[in-house]
């Protein structure tokens, strides 16, 4: 998934996102509004990490969030019956 299509599913993003980084705070996530250079700053800022180090966390974060995204989708299709 490229990051857009997070930016734009930001509200449901955002869950996923304080999953995998806890030290994110509600007024972190607002103000990174799915921006990704916004998280990748956030991020080396709560866990002093190298922006490089970060910015490979958000890709991998990108990546498993397409992947569950369309796991969910096909449950959903598989319930439903469709």
């Amino acid at each position: 998934m490229n990051w857009d299509q997070v930016e734009g599913k930001w509200k449901q993003a955002g869950g996923k996102v304080r999953e995998k980084w806890g030290r994110l705070t509600d007024d972190d996530l607002q103000v990174i509004a799915g921006k990704r250079d916004q998280l990748i700053g956030k991020i080396q800022e709560r866990y002093g990490i190298a922006k490089e180090d970060a910015a490979r966390q958000v890709d991998e974060f990108s990546r498993t969030y397409r992947t569950d995204q369309t796991t969910t989708r096909e449950k959903t299709h598989t319930a439903g019956g469709h």
